[in-house]
C-alpha cells in the first residue's frame, strides 16, 4: 500500500513548548465499514515505519489478527523518525535548513498527541483494538491514558508504561556510540553514521540476546574466515545506516526515556487503573528488555487484562519472528476471547 501524507494546518506545540509545522506519514489497509466500528491501530517500534505490512511480517494477511479484509488498519509514523514525518531532517522554516541536532525534544506523549490529531483528521472517533509493540506500546499507553474512553481493546507486547533504568541504560549506551563519533553534530544526512552503526549493534544483543545469537550465528565446523557474529554485527549496523539517520535515532531514544503514564496523572498505579477496557499482555520467555516477569507485573495492573507468553530463542525480537504463534493468541482476543 502506498504510504500516505497530512500535514496539519496549524503548528504543532511539543511539551517542551517548541511549536513545530507537522506532516504525518502514514498507511492504512482494508476499508473502513458503513459503522465505522472496524478501526485497528497499530504503533510502530523504534526504527520502523508506518508500513506495518513491511516491518511486521505474515500480521496484515488474509485470516490474521490484522487481516485487511475485516478491519481497517491504521499506522501513523512518529514524530522524529525518518520516514516522512516531521522530523530532525525536515526543514526548520526559521532558518530555510534541515533541523539536524537542533531538533527540539520530544517525548512519547507528544506521539501519541499527534497519533490521536490525525485520527480526528481522518474522521476516526471510537478505535476498536489499539495495538503497540516495544515503543509502539509506549504510544499506545500514553494514548489510552489520556483517553480511554476512545479504545474498545488494547494490545500490549514486550513493552511497559514507563521506561524502567535498565531501558534507558541501553537507551544511553546506545547515545554515547553516536556520540562518540566526531561527525555528530555536523550539519549532514550522514552525520554520525560510524556511531549509528555501532548503537545498532549494541541494541541488537539486548533485541536478540544470547539464545537467538547461539541459535544463529555459530561459526561452521572447521571456519577459519571471520566469524559470523562478527560480521553480522557490521551487517545490521551498515543496513540501519542505509535506511535510518543518527538524529532521529537519538530523538526517538531520548523521547523513549521519558515514558511515563504516570506523569501528571496521579501516578502509574492511577492511571493505568483508567484504562479498564480489556487488555491482552503479551511476553516473549527470552526477552532481557522486557522480561517475563514485568510482563506478568504489567497484566496485573490493569484492571481487566490477561498475560500470554510466547516462547521463543529470539529474545525481544520474537514479537517479529514468531508470527504464527502471536496469530495465535491475538486473533481470539480481537474477536472477542478473553479468557
Amino acid at each position: 500500500m502506498p504510504v500516505k501524507f497530512h500535514t496539519f494546518q496549524e503548528p504543532f506545540e511539543l511539551e517542551c513548548g517548541t511549536k513545530l509545522p507537522l506532516t504525518v506519514a502514514y498507511h492504512t489497509y482494508g476499508r473502513l465499514n458503513d459503522r465505522r466500528d472496524n478501526v485497528v491501530w497499530v504503533c510502530h517500534a523504534l526504527t520502523a515505519n508506518s508500513d506495518v505490512a513491511d516491518w511486521w511480517p505474515h500480521t496484515v494477511e488474509t485470516g490474521r489478527f490484522l487481516d485487511p479484509e475485516r478491519w481497517f488498519v491504521v499506522c501513523a509514523n512518529i514524530i522524529g523518525s525518518a520516514y516522512g514525518t516531521t522530523g530532525p531532517l525536515s526543514i526548520d522554516p526559521a532558518t530555510g535548513q534541515p533541523y539536524y541536532s537542533r531538533f527540539p525534544a520530544l517525548t512519547i506523549r507528544d506521539m501519541a498527541r499527534a497519533h490521536a490529531m490525525l485520527a480526528d483528521a481522518l474522521g476516526i472517533g471510537r478505535i476498536r483494538v489499539l495495538v503497540g509493540s516495544s515503543v509502539g506500546g509506549f504510544q499506545a499507553t500514553e494514548w489510552i491514558a489520556d483517553d480511554p474512553e476512545r479504545f474498545g481493546r488494547l494490545v500490549l507486547i514486550a513493552t511497559d508504561v514507563k521506561a524502567s533504568p535498565w531501558t534507558i541504560a541501553i537507551d544511553e549506551t546506545q547515545r554515547m556510540a553516536i556520540f562518540s563519533d566526531s561527525t555528530y553534530g555536523d550539519d549532514s544526512p550522514q552525520a554520525g553514521e560510524r556511531g549509528l552503526a555501532a548503537a545498532r549493534a549494541i541494541g541488537l544483543l539486548t533485541y536478540r540476546g544470547p539464545e537467538g545469537y547461539n541459535r544463529t550465528q555459530q561459526d561452521p565446523p572447521g571456519h577459519q574466515g571471520p566469524h559470523r557474529a562478527c560480521t553480522y554485527q557490521q551487517y545490521q549496523g551498515e543496513k540501519l545506516v542505509k535506511r535510518y539517520n543518527a538524529y532521529s535515532y537519538v530523538a526517538i531514544l531520548d523521547a523513549f526515556d521519558t515514558h511515563d503514564i504516570g506523569r501528571g496523572r496521579g501516578g502509574t498505579a492511577e492511571a493505568m487503573a483508567r484504562i479498564t477496557c480489556p487488555t491482552i499482555v503479551v511476553g516473549i520467555s527470552t526477552d532481557i528488555i522486557f522480561t517475563p516477569e514485568e510482563m506478568r507485573q504489567l497484566a496485573e495492573g490493569f484492571p481487566d487484562a490477561v498475560y500470554r507468553e510466547i516462547d521463543s530463542a529470539f529474545g525481544h525480537d520474537g514479537f517479529l519472528v514468531e508470527a504464527d504463534r502471536l496469530n495465535e493468541i491475538l486473533l481470539p482476543f480481537m474477536d472477542g476471547a478473553t479468557d
